[in-house]
């Protein structure tokens, strides 16, 4: 049956104008309000490009105005008539001055009362939403920013096609291998007892596929973790993956800073000036306690070891004789938000994050108070000031401890203080590059070295010599994109030589048996010719977050999880039949 009949439509919704006036249009689309003024009956019609109005007469057309008084929220309709100049005109949308007299209408389905309105901003919670998802992404808001994501992806297809980048797609079901995060399964119904894994990430394909010549690949891949979720992570998202043959570290960030630019001129009309900043990694922790740190606003890490090495206050004294550190940050002119009661929160909050307390120091107008003041002479307070940068108004927050754990409780203390000072400023994207990362990364409680990386990131030329002998010395050709302190961006120029790579897998508490078990046909590829090569995975639904500034991933996924991984809407994931079961060789052990 053709619902749509004679009813053609001409153009969206929220295409036309003043321009328009006197021409003939059919528009169809969803009700977003019916206003009966008895004569006088309106309806806005809303589709994905905006709203129209739609205007019936009950003296000049009975029928049809007795047809728009039956129609509800979220019908569907399809409408013929002529544009005309509205008599009360609606500046608050840009059809606002125009609306269609209606000389044909049509129902095409109609709608219960939806369960939340259909609206920007919706009050509703998110479960709710969630459930009926396919009404929420009626929202204009939500539209707007899948819209945005297919713009993005559209721009970024064009750019890396027009640099010779060919798109290859990977496989969903592979093997499972280690990547640093928990594997999905998938169990093999016709190998019983065998499983696939979901890919975290293409990275083993990706580099088979520099070996099979391809040059410079690229794909929007599907990558899956089973991982505890935040507001910017979810069990599957979606990667802009690249690979590149013959280049070395400089040609990498080369051509991500001409995608950046390119994609946020065109996506959202900012310029994005480049080259872009770089920070070692070093650098980023003793400045901003953060291998992902927000440089959109300043109160920058400091060290005061030499001061305080001596200075009379135990737990300064202790912790930098035991090898560790005190730093801390200034909250410039903070001292009536701060107040004590405030610092107890924060106390609590660092002493969450693995540290045993928080020193303070409060300068007021009344003078300078301190939660270790009595410990110290006054010149010795001077000399914390001082180095501090401290000021009249100004709240200093200290912490002793281990260098690592100093340094990035301090960085998470700064971002809290930040986010209560209201400093951190909208509508800026601060991109930069993080560099020189670690190779290995110690584990207190295994108490040895381990893998900062996965196990194909290249150490740096100068630091092989190191690798049996000082850990600690050795650093990465890795690289990360932050964007407003978030890891936009991870990637690393990888280990071709299989001799480097075996030798890699020893230091990683691999056997050859091992290795050869979970990375065999890579080692074997590498027997064959494999060119340098080195790439860099985008998180895309990360880098939509942070353009349109929403809070949650789940703004910018069509269809997203939960926080506890599930999705109300399909209600899934759910237990399935017996026989299923059975046909797979599994048994479900519920504790």
């Amino acid at each position: 049956m053709d619902l749509l009949g004679k009813f053609k439509r001409t153009d969206y919704c929220g295409n036309f104008r003043s321009e328009s006036i006197g021409r003939t249009v059919s528009v169809c689309g969803w009700v977003q309000r019916a206003r009966n003024l008895g004569t006088l009956i309106f309806i806005d019609l809303r589709d994905r490009t905006g709203v129209l109005q739609l205007a019936f007469d009950d003296n000049t057309a009975p029928e049809l105005a007795e047809k728009a008084k039956s129609v509800r929220s979220e019908y569907v309709l399809a409408a013929t008539g002529v544009i005309r100049e509205r008599s009360s005109k609606n500046p608050e949308i840009p059809t606002g001055d125009i609306e269609v007299e209606v000389t044909q209408l049509k129902i095409l389905g109609k709608s219960e009362t939806p369960p939340f309105e259909i609206i920007e901003n919706c009050p509703t919670g998110e479960t709710t939403r969630l459930k009926y998802r396919y009404l929420d992404l009626r929202r204009p808001d939500l539209q707007k920013n899948i819209l945005l994501r297919n713009k993005v992806t559209k721009i970024t297809r064009d750019f890396f096609y027009d640099n010779g980048f060919i798109e290859i797609e990977t496989p969903l079901l592979m093997k499972s291998t280690p990547e640093g995060a928990r594997d999905f399964l998938v169990p093999s119904r016709l190998h019983k007892g065998s499983f696939y894994a979901l890919p975290q990430s293409p990275q083993i394909y990706k580099q088979l596929s520099m070996v099979a010549g391809f040059d410079r690949y690229m794909q929007f891949a599907r990558c899956l973790r089973d991982e505890d979720l935040r507001a910017d992570r979810q069990p599957e998202f979606t990667q802009i993956d690249l690979e590149m043959s013959f280049v070395d570290v400089e040609d990498v960030l080369g051509i991500i800073e001409r995608y950046i630019s390119t994609l946020f001129k065109e996506a959202i009309g900012v310029d994005v000036p480049t080259p872009l900043p770089r920070l070692t990694y070093e650098d980023a922790m003793a400045r901003y306690g953060s291998d992902k740190p927000d440089t959109r606003f300043g109160m920058e890490l400091f060290k005061l070891d030499e001061i305080v090495k001596d200075c009379g206050f135990g737990v300064f004294e202790n912790a930098v004789a035991a090898g560790g550190t005190v730093v801390g940050i200034t909250a410039k002119n903070a001292v009536k938000t701060l107040s004590r009661k405030e610092i107890d929160k924060l106390t609590e909050f660092v002493k969450g994050s693995g540290v045993k307390g928080l020193a303070w120091i409060r300068w007021t107008d009344d003078g300078v108070s301190s939660s270790f003041a009595k410990f110290l002479t006054e010149e010795k307070m001077r000399q914390i000031l001082t180095a501090a940068g401290a000021e009249q108004g100004d709240v200093v927050m200290l912490i002793a401890d281990k260098k690592a754990l100093a340094q990035s409780v301090t960085g998470l203390l700064r971002c809290e203080v930040a986010r209560k000072l209201e400093i951190i400023p909208e509508g800026k994207y601060n991109l930069l590059w993080i560099t020189e990362f670690p190779f290995f990364d110690w584990d207190e409680d295994l108490g040895q070295f381990v893998a900062m990386h996965h196990p194909f990131t290249s150490p740096m030329d100068e630091c092989l010599e190191y690798l049996e002998t000082d850990k600690a010395k050795v650093k990465a050709k890795a690289y990360d994109l932050v964007l407003n302190g978030i890891e936009l961006s991870s990637g690393s120029i990888r280990i071709t030589d299989p001799e480097l790579q075996q030798r890699m897998f020893r230091l990683l508490g691999l056997s050859q048996e091992e290795a050869n078990a979970k990375f065999g046909f890579l080692l074997e590829a590498f027997k064959y010719g494999a060119p340098p090569h080195g790439g860099i995975g985008i998180g895309l639904d990360r880098l939509l977050m942070q353009m349109i500034g929403a809070e949650s991933l789940r703004d910018v996924i069509p269809f997203p999880k939960l926080k506890d991984a599930t999705e109300p809407m399909s209600q899934c994931p759910s237990e399935v039949d017996d026989a299923q079961l059975k046909e797979l060789g599994i048994a479900v052990v519920k504790e």
